[in-house]
């Protein structure tokens, strides 16, 4: 299994893990259908099509709900920050409308599989909150563009609660659990339905002559008629899709010896926080997130860690931390999802990324577009999405992404020597497109500022789209 990074406590994923972890691969390595990560998109993609009759194995290279599943704050929510405001100025009403469909059906579809096998949930109210009067009117934009989507927001001046709020819009019976619970179970079903689990095995690569075909890092070559990578970002270079994404990491802490706030919170300003508590087999939690920032471009990690520490500490007094993580997530140039074929890939080769931190309910999304295009079946919603026009203002966006590559990359270059002098082990250069790495000091990782590729100390990737670990020093 490759190296995971230094520290590495999520509260989720503090469990035994269950087994069996992996299975065989089969006599002749041919699947109807190949899904490439088993985070929760993966799963629900794969379990889809194998309750269709189709035979389906899930390639994973590390363990089922390692990479952002595992990490995630775990909101189920329809109320997403300030994210159908910022919709309202990229997108068209119809568009807007139709990803709060999409929304919907995945957290529906999901809290309903949680009834049907047991899933221990929480409904909680979300709310995206000012902690300070500059913060307000980003908060009644958000109040308004729910309100004008059809979500039954209800605005409150304040709220009984330790921290500052001055103003919030609320959205009743949402929800929250923990992630790996449902993952656990996603793959037991997906066991009964004869799909299978593949854990450890890195997918390198995707063939796109004649029948699609993935090839494993140790040569391995498995064949189907369609490939689905949910993978956080592509893998594959094709479409530019690194180029489409700006890749973001957020912190996330968990606290017991206090009593957590009943809704899920977040704050509409910068740097954000988020605010919920975690109903997990060590107790109740208080989980306190936040601080986001692009990969690799920002001067030490431990200062945004330290920040949620220190903001806990003031609001919380007496909180005991007892777990600690990020998780990585990728925002498209328009704010909706990435969900769909591939070019190049003849129909057969699918994608779904650009999550932007909402991925519990778009994850689902996604898995019901991608399997009913497979299946012969898309669901309505995915027509506006798949046809939506990029305006002006995500145009300008995309424009800005690719600006902050270029600048992160003449930044980094006067640095290399003193990376490579510092390093006694492996050669601080990404195997993606040849960025100069940054020394996460918080997790421990070579961490790209150019498309958000990670690595560990040792080298061995962590997270694409690059699929290559670090050269070793001789």
């Amino acid at each position: 299994m490759p190296a995971t990074p230094a520290d590495h406590g999520s509260l989720w994923l503090d469990r035994p893990r269950p087994g069996p972890a992996s299975d065989p691969l089969p006599e002749g390595g041919a699947f109807d259908d190949i899904v490439v990560g088993a985070g929760l998109t993966g799963l629900v993609v794969a379990l889809l099509l194998a309750r269709a009759g189709r035979h389906v194995g899930v390639i994973e290279a590390r363990h089922a709900g390692a990479v952002t599943t595992g990490n995630t704050t775990a909101k189920v929510s329809l109320l997403q920050g300030t994210k159908l405001s910022r919709l309202a100025r990229t997108s068209s009403k119809a568009v807007s409308a139709a990803y709060v469909e999409a929304n919907r059906e995945g957290q529906g579809w999901l809290l309903r599989f949680c009834e049907d096998h047991g899933v221990d949930h929480q409904r909680r109210d979300a709310v995206t909150f000012a902690q300070a009067r500059d913060e307000l009117p980003a908060v009644r934009e958000e109040h308004e563009a729910a309100t004008r989507l059809g979500l039954p927001v209800r605005w409150v001046d304040r709220l009984d609660v330790p921290f500052p709020l001055v103003g919030a819009t609320v959205l009743h019976d949402q929800a929250q659990f923990d992630p790996m619970d449902v993952i656990e179970a996603l793959v037991a079903e997906l066991r009964e339905h004869g799909g299978s689990l593949h854990e450890g095995r890195r997918v390198v690569g995707v063939s796109k002559l004649g029948a699609p075909e993935v090839t494993l890092s140790d040569g391995v070559r498995l064949r189907a008629a369609n490939i689905v990578l949910a993978t956080g970002t592509p893998i594959l270079d094709r479409g530019l899709y690194f180029a489409k994404l700006e890749p973001n990491r957020s912190y996330a802490l968990a606290f017991d010896s206090v009593t957590p706030p009943e809704s899920m919170f977040l704050s509409a300003g910068q740097p954000s926080v988020s605010i919920r508590e975690a109903v997990t087999r060590h107790g109740s939690h208080l989980v306190v997130g936040g601080h986001g920032h692009v990969v690799g471009r920002t001067r030490s990690e431990q200062e945004h860690v330290g920040a949620l520490r220190d903001w806990t500490a003031e609001h919380f007094p007496g909180a005991r931390e007892t777990h600690r993580s990020s998780a990585q997530d990728y925002a498209s140039h328009d704010g909706i999802p990435q969900v769909g074929t591939m070019p190049r890939g003849r129909g057969h080769v699918f994608v779904a990324t650009g999550f932007d931190k909402w991925g519990m309910t778009n994850a689902v999304a996604a898995a019901r577009t991608i399997s009913g295009e497979i299946l012969g079946a898309p669901p309505s919603w995915a027509t506006p999405l798949h046809h939506r026009i990029t305006g002006p203002r995500g145009a300008a966006r995309l424009a800005g992404f690719n600006a902050g590559v270029v600048e992160a990359a003449i930044r980094s270059l006067p640095t290399l020597p003193g990376k490579l002098a510092a390093s006694d082990e492996v050669v601080p250069v990404c195997t993606h497109l040849g960025g100069c790495l940054h020394w996460n000091d918080a997790e421990e990782t070579w961490d790209c500022p150019l498309h958000g590729s990670r690595f560990a100390a040792d080298g061995a990737v962590l997270e694409g789209p690059a699929t290559r670990s670090l050269r070793r020093r001789r």
